[in-house]
């Protein structure tokens, strides 16, 4: 890996558990590419718009990247009903590399359903705008239909060797068809099409509820104490 310089956030407190939270960056004199940017995701680095970030907690390692190798997946026998409802359902899923549509209006709803208490509300158009777009890596977006309306949009960097699922936001009324799990496994089958070797999910906090869907994906690596470990 190339030669990297990062600075290091203030103590602020963690949005997901009850401790303080400090992050590593990659400063943007360091000039980012695919191929640095899939060595740094390998080392428990994630992207946040422009800039690249790990935690570096001083008193917490809870967060732990979570990635699937889509060859080995095996679907338990809820995310195989799911899967079963959606293709019932009509429910269809495409992988583009520009917006169908605005997405606003989705992200909007989303942001006003699930996190009227937090500081992403109102939503705001130039930070979603700020998500989509980025300088040195290719974003595509994988948008899912029921009854052909668009109702689920997830952002997507690809790499080198993966696709890594950024974030997803969807219609407040298909969420009993739970689509960031049918993200996962429409993201897995893509990978394998696609012939690359990981779908990475991002960080996982096993005593965070928000996060607990991803351990039932397996099996699956997670990123511990400096390396991939194997789990189920």
């Amino acid at each position: 890996m190339q030669s990297i310089t990062l600075g290091l956030t203030y103590d602020n407190p963690c949005s997901y558990i009850a401790q303080q939270q400090r992050l590593a960056f990659v400063l943007p004199a360091t000039p980012l590419s695919p191929e640095l940017y899939q060595q740094l995701i390998d080392a428990n680095f994630r992207r946040s718009h422009q800039q690249v970030y790990r935690p570096h907690c001083s008193a917490c390692d809870a967060c732990q990247s979570v990635r699937l190798n889509p060859r080995l997946l095996t679907l338990s026998t809820s995310q195989r009903r799911l899967a079963k409802k959606a293709l019932n359902a009509a429910w269809r899923f495409q992988l583009v590399d520009t917006p169908s549509q605005p997405y606003f209006g989705l992200y909007q709803a989303y942001i006003a359903f699930k996190h009227r208490d937090s500081s992403m509300y109102p939503a705001s158009e130039t930070d979603l705008n700020s998500m989509l777009e980025c300088s040195w890596l290719a974003v595509h977006f994988l948008e899912q239909y029921l009854n052909d309306q668009l109702v689920s949009v997830t952002v997507v960097d690809v790499l080198p060797d993966g696709l890594s699922a950024v974030y997803t936001f969807y219609c407040p009324t298909v969420s009993p068809f739970s689509p960031g799990k049918l993200a996962i496994l429409n993201l897995a089958q893509i990978t394998q099409q696609l012939d690359k070797s990981w779908l990475y999910l991002g960080y996982s906090i096993d005593n965070c509820e928000k996060m607990a869907y991803k351990a039932n994906f397996k099996p699956q690596q997670r990123f511990i104490q400096g390396h991939w470990h194997s789990f189920g």
